[in-house]
């Protein structure tokens, strides 16, 4: 669990441009490993723009964006970064491909932020979303800095740390799923017995519907028929007077004229030929009329003006009105009610049987949840103690002599009401800075320089369980001076043997062992404050060094201890 062992090689930040961010006008900084880019440090005077180049690599990685950062006059700010990726990054290269941008060795990412504040993402040079952006930044780029410096001192996060130091990742989130059906199947059985409370109130509805309804019996189309019905028994009277009228009419005079003329043109026919087909159609309306006379009479006959079947009809019809009225817009959808009443009614009577088998079936996964937490928690416990060992040989080589860290599980009993989605286990981070004094929670006892140096133990710690091989350090030695700053110099540059490491610093130890140095500062151009960043020469190295030694006040002696610093930290392991 050391951080000794080199790797033959390891993917890396190989671009980073940044234009119109803040004070930055145009910013292209190039790595490269032949160069010797495995620990780059930056540094600069307080006020410099250090934190606009932290902000830069936030944005890139999915950060917040606003267009208060973007430089005054422009009208957008961008942010690029090409990585290379190596073939262990299989899996993340499928998810490149499988999310449509491509397989290839090398990663470019863009962010670019309007004036309205909106952002754009692009993956090698495809629109992507800020999600998959993020997603895949992640497992690329690791940022060490005050934030992940609060992240030691919440105890909720302490768990976090241990399952990715342990690889326990893949059986928790295996647990979760177990975690999540169980849950499902309880509020699944929750439900059942919650019907089984509402069962006699809701039989004794259904059963109302189902008696309600099959006892009025309607037919589809039945409304419809008795409407008609019940508008010629309303109007009987006139419906009568009317066909009479009309069939006395026609079955006098009208008949008895064109029978007189059919039997006419019949004669005149018989004289002229040419009349035939007047005569056949004059005899054809003849016996039409007869017909429609013969028509009259049957309705007229048929009608009949009976208040007793008016009421009947009405009583019918305001039964099935109600029914609609309960239970659909049509006599089809009251029929279909009726269907699913019963169909629920039956689900209802087999409810004893459901909750027996829902029951069987909580239990059954319930046994299963608590066996995998189980599982779990002893796997924790396991990588607890490996980590404490761990941690205390890192934390020697720190200049935390007899100093250590000690995992503190919470006592829980191990039955299903102490489950989490995480487990049993609730545990928390305890530290001992100086012998004799008991371990103590981190926010108690932690100051910022401890701070500094627990996270970067922890970090070297994670370094062979974390894809990442890119880590940005924000000024990871806050707080920290004297023997504990060659501490962790050193230290950083132990992690720069199998990953690149960018770091942001104040300490001339630490930036005496890069492998490469970049200088921030403002300068004023054509009336204008610009940040720039430049890679330093040997002798601007010697020069900054002096500066970070002395400040402005540098001599020739202490250029002198800046190059033996810097002699020193070449040949430093």
């Amino acid at each position: 669990m050391r951080c000794l062992q080199k790797f033959i090689s390891f993917s890396m930040l190989l671009e980073l441009k940044v234009e119109n961010l803040a004070l930055i006008d145009t910013l292209n900084l190039r790595f490269d490993r032949s160069n010797g880019d495995a620990l780059v440090v930056m540094t600069g005077e307080t006020g410099a723009g250090k934190s606009i180049m932290m902000r830069a690599i936030s944005l890139l990685s999915g950060g917040r964006g606003s267009a208060q950062w973007i430089r005054s006059g422009a009208d957008s700010c961008t942010v690029e970064a090409l990585f290379e990726t190596g073939d262990h990054y299989r899996q993340l290269r499928d998810l490149l491909v499988e999310s449509g941008f491509g397989d290839a060795d090398q990663i470019l990412f863009k962010r670019v932020i309007s004036q309205n504040g909106r952002s754009r993402f692009y993956i090698n040079g495809s629109l992507a979303t800020a999600k998959i952006v993020s997603e895949i930044c992640f497992r690329l780029l690791s940022i060490g800095g005050q934030h992940e410096h609060q992240q030691l001192l919440q105890p909720a996060m302490h768990l976090e740390f241990l399952d990715i130091l342990g690889d326990h990742l893949e059986m928790r989130d295996q647990f979760r799923s177990l975690y999540e059906g169980w849950r499902r199947a309880e509020k699944q059985l929750q439900n059942l017995l919650e019907r089984e409370r509402e069962r006699e109130q809701r039989r004794d509805f259904l059963s109302f519907q189902i008696r309600e309804i099959s006892e009025i019996a309607p037919e589809i189309g039945e409304d419809e028929r008795l409407g008609t019905e019940r508008n010629r028994l309303k109007n009987g009277e006139a419906l009568i007077r009317l066909s009479r009228e009309c069939y006395d009419l026609l079955a006098g005079t009208v008949t008895e004229n064109l029978a007189v003329i059919r039997k006419n043109l019949e004669q005149l026919r018989q004289l002229d030929p040419g009349l035939e087909k007047l005569a056949e159609e004059i005899g054809s309306y003849s016996f039409l009329a007869e017909d429609f006379s013969a028509q009259l009479r049957s309705y007229s006959d048929a009608l009949d003006n009976d208040p007793a079947r008016l009421d009947t009809i009405n009583s019918r019809l305001d039964k099935l009105t109600g029914l609609k009225r309960k239970y659909g817009e049509s006599l089809t959808d009251v029929l279909a009610h009726l269907s699913n009443a019963g169909q629920e009614l039956e689900v209802l009577e087999n409810l004893d049987a459901e909750i027996e088998q829902q029951r069987k079936t909580v239990a059954a996964l319930e046994e299963e949840i608590v066996a995998a937490a189980d599982t779990l928690s002893t796997a924790r416990r396991k990588t607890a103690a490996e980590m404490e060992q761990a941690m205390t040989r890192e934390l020697a080589s720190l200049a935390f002599d007899q100093s250590g860290v000690e995992v503190r599980f919470q006592p829980v009993e191990k039955s299903s009401e102490q489950l989490r989605a995480t487990g049993f286990d609730r545990l928390e981070f305890f530290f001992a800075p100086n012998p004799g004094e008991p371990p103590r929670p981190l926010a108690q006892v932690a100051s910022g320089g401890e701070l500094s140096r627990l996270m970067l133990a922890f970090k070297c710690l994670l370094a062979r369980k974390d894809m990442v091989e890119t880590v940005i350090f924000d000024e990871v030695d806050a707080g920290v001076g004297g023997e504990a700053a060659e501490s962790v110099a050193r230290k950083i540059k132990e992690l720069a043997n199998h990953h690149q490491v960018i770091c942001i610093t104040h300490l001339p130890q630490i930036a005496a062992r890069g492998s490469s140095h970049f200088r921030v500062e403002k300068k004023l151009t054509a009336g204008r404050t610009i940040t720039s960043v430049s890679r330093l020469s040997e002798t601007e190295r010697v020069e900054e060094l002096a500066r970070m030694l002395a400040g402005e006040s540098a001599t020739t002696q202490t250029e002198a201890w800046a190059r033996e610093l810097l002699d020193k930290g070449k040949v430093a392991a």
